[in-house]
Order: C-alpha cells, then structure tokens, then sequence
C-alpha cells in the first residue's frame, strides 16, 4: 500500500517532495519474493502451498500474490474459456477449483505469454483471495489479504482533546484516546469506552476483517432522530502492533464526526 497507492514512489502519481526522478512508465510493476510460506484451502482440500511466493506490487492496487504453478495442486482445476487483457501485462486465462462438490468459477489465473516487459510472470499463478474458504501465513490463519511488507501500523496515546459529533449531539470526549497511524490512511482516534456514551450504541451484526489490524466488530449509534449502521468499530482480538486498541472504539461513518482539538479530522 504504501509503494503502490496514494503518493507512493509506484503510484501514477507519486509525491513532487523528491530530490529524484523514476525512469519509466507511469504504470509501474515490482515483482519481489514473499519471505513466508503461503497455503490455501477450498472445500477442505489445500489447494495451493508454497514457499516461492512473489508479491506484485502495481500502481495504484494492493500487492497480489503470484505463485510458482507447481505449488498448485492441478488435479483440483479446469481451465476455462474466461480471459482479460491487462495493457501492462498481457492476457489473462483462468480456470476454477472444484473440490467435494463446492466449485470457485475463474479463482485463479496466469500470463501464459506475458508482455516483455512483465516476462518474468511466465510460469506463476495469481489467485483472487476471496475463492478460498481460508488463508494461512505459515500456521497463523488470516482474513483480509497478505500483509505488505512496506505497510505499517502504529498506535500512541494521546491526551489530545477528542471529540465525536453526531450532528449538535456529543457522543464521545476524552483526553485519554489513542491514535493510530496507518500507511497512506488517515489518522484514527480510539476512545475509551468509558468515555463514550454507551446508551447511544447498539451491537451490529457486522464484522470485517483488517490483517493489519484484526477482526473488526461494529455499534451502530442511535441518536435523536436516526440510526446510524455501524458508526463504531472495535477489535476484540487486535493483532500485533496494534494490541493498544483493545477495548477501545473509533468512530468512523457517514453521520458522525471526529474532532481532535476543535479541528475536524478528514
């Protein structure tokens, strides 16, 4: 995220505040090795396993994990008829995973004959991560996608006046907040639970997942005149780096608006 995205050095628009110049196309590709080992499974079957794994990195997308076509188990795919063009790699072809009856239609695909300039994709396979049924880093099971090596999470205490609106409504304000600063991401404030006002919130069903940062929970908030859907987040279980945030809740919705002293954050 923080190489390909937003202002980063493999962004199409990466920031003028360089003494340096990249020689090359707007479009930029990376293909770097990723230092762990990676599996998949679909249906109860592994479906891919592998310690070679690659991590392209191009502008303005997350990194995706490309991986040798011997660590793919072929017995458990069929080649399909779908194909894509990329300008910057080539043509694309696909097939599915069918296992124990459960099929994930075009899960993965390959540059047969890539372009000169991405050749050393030849070979490799590319999988959409949500087709599988569950991911692992070595032995570690995780949600979201890959970690990028260049992207980073860090939380800090502040005693900075914070301060979540709700229209004319205050439903949050504390001097005991902490603030997490993530790649190419704005600020966000956590706040305390004690410091927010708790009968205003409602449990959501919701649940995302972050593999920076964990599995989310949500409230929604219910103010004088409307329900706001999931206008809080938490993390029950925060993964490392970000263990600080446990038990404390950051309001981030349309509806609802942080303050940190008396200026609005984006």
């Amino acid at each position: 995220m923080s190489l390909t995205i937003g202002g980063g050095p493999l962004s199409s628009r990466p920031r003028d505040t360089v003494n340096y110049r990249i020689d090359g196309p707007a479009h930029r590709l990376l293909f770097e090795p990723f230092p762990r080992r990676v599996r998949a499974v679909f249906g109860g079957a592994t479906v891919l396993d592998t310690t070679s794994g690659m991590l392209l990195h191009e502008s303005n997308l997350l990194p995706q994990l490309y991986l040798p076509r011997d660590d793919v188990h072929d017995d458990l795919l069929t080649r399909t008829e779908h194909r894509t063009h990329c300008p910057f790699k080539g043509d694309a072809s696909y097939w599915s995973v069918a296992v124990n009856g459960q099929t994930a239609d075009n899960a993965l695909w390959s540059y047969l004959d890539p372009l000169p300039e991405a050749g050393w994709l030849c070979d490799h396979v590319a999988p959409y991560w949500d087709s599988m049924d569950a991911w692992f880093d070595e032995d570690e099971e995780i949600g979201g996608h890959l970690r990028d090596p260049y992207h980073r999470v860090d939380v800090r205490s502040t005693s900075r006046h914070v301060r979540v609106m709700a229209g004319d409504d205050v439903i949050a304000e504390s001097r005991r907040a902490v603030v997490l600063s993530e790649t190419g991401l704005p600020n966000r404030f956590y706040l305390p639970t004690d410091d927010v006002r708790g009968e205003a919130l409602e449990l959501s069903a919701t649940h995302t997942a972050c593999p920076y940062k964990g599995t989310a929970s949500y409230h929604s908030l219910r103010t004088t005149s409307r329900l706001i859907a999931d206008a809080a987040s938490y993390y029950p279980e925060p993964l490392d780096g970000a263990r600080a945030i446990r038990g404390y809740l950051c309001f981030a919705a349309e509806g609802v608006k942080t303050w940190v002293d008396d200026v609005a954050c984006p």
